[in-house]
């Protein structure tokens, strides 16, 4: 159909050549742009997994800075709890900051958890890049038979 149309807009007839160098230069065209489709979306996806990186650096930083004072606080409140209860100075230190120090262990632990299923799910390959690199496969194979 192409062939006819080229040959009513040249009034020449194509020949196989012609057709070949056609095909030849826009499949080079169409990976050219793959690559720059490939490139683009990696870009982004690097972008956006930065980003999140850093925002959970960040607010990691500034949530143990506060929470350091509230722990420190919490572990003397409990230690004047156990003082209350007979409970021997060297014990009640021992107690009160191991306490919030496993508390606090775990909930660390359950944070970076969530942060690292967080950055998992996100996938590094390009889905849409891949999409179409198949559907200009298949185009491609039309032109060809």
């Amino acid at each position: 159909m192409e062939a006819k149309r080229n040959f009513a807009m040249h009034d020449r007839p194509v020949n196989i050549l012609d057709l070949v160098k056609s095909l030849r230069d826009d499949t080079s065209g169409l990976i050219r742009d793959e690559v720059a489709l490939a490139k683009t979306e990696i870009g982004e996806k690097i972008a956006t997994a930065s980003r999140n990186v850093g925002y959970l650096a960040v607010g990691a930083l500034v949530a143990y800075a506060g929470v350091i004072f509230l722990l420190v606080a919490v572990s003397f409140i409990l230690r004047a709890m156990f003082l209350a209860r007979d409970v021997s100075e060297p014990i009640a230190n021992l107690l009160s900051f191991l306490i919030v120090g496993v508390i606090v262990a775990g909930v660390g632990a359950s944070l970076v958890m969530k942060a690292i299923n967080t950055l998992k799910k996100e996938t590094p390959i390009p889905t849409k890049t891949v999409k179409t690199l198949e559907e200009d496969k298949e185009w491609v194979q039309r032109k060809v038979s």
